[in-house]
């Protein structure tokens, strides 16, 4: 089995919210774009990535994701949703499918946009290497969190390529993109 890097891509406010009652909690279309170019982005123009998701999660159906293979989870759907190219009924089962012929060949980078069990379970597998986290500088009423992890897991990096440093500002909330990169252990 192919072994892909496995990304998750997230923004939290200062409480780690992400959601409320299945929507963002915040209008950033700035942020958001950035988000969408992260997950869009190859570095071989024949090559895809593979962008999977919890059924519930924010980010949702309408999205249109060049250079991505959309891949929903849920363990009640019996058919894949619109918009989606696959379902897979767990995590696992997601990175199987991306992980194996004839898919292998063309999926470049795993990553996980949401729900707060997907990411939980992608941060515990071991092709995990990094999580793109952005910090929104305010409190938002979320009924979501990110969930936690440790600095002796993931390390917050002070830069990354491709990543702006400089806090951010749109529609007067403040915002830093975030990479932490997995602590490898000897």
């Amino acid at each position: 089995m192919d072994h892909k890097p496995l990304r998750l891509i997230a923004a939290a406010d200062s409480n780690m919210g992400i959601g409320i009652s299945g929507n963002l909690p915040w209008r950033l279309p700035n942020e958001f774009n950035y988000f969408l170019s992260k997950i869009t982005t190859v570095s071989d123009p024949g090559k895809k990535n593979f962008v999977i998701y919890g059924k519930g999660s924010a980010i949702k159906g309408n999205l249109s994701l060049p250079n991505c293979y959309c891949v929903v989870l849920s363990r009640t759907l019996s058919s894949v949703p619109e918009n989606a190219d696959y379902l897979c009924r767990d995590l696992p089962s997601a990175i199987q499918l991306a992980s194996e012929p004839p898919l292998n060949e063309e999926i470049e980078i795993l990553w996980v946009i949401g729900g707060v069990k997907p990411f939980e379970e992608a941060m515990k597998h071991p092709n995990c290497d990094q999580i793109y986290l952005t910090n929104i500088m305010a409190e938002f009423n979320c009924d979501t969190f990110f969930p936690k992890f440790g600095q002796d897991t993931f390390k917050l990096l002070d830069e990354f390529p491709g990543v702006p440093t400089e806090i951010q500002e749109e529609n007067g909330i403040k915002y830093k993109f975030q990479v932490f990169q997995k602590v490898c252990k000897e």
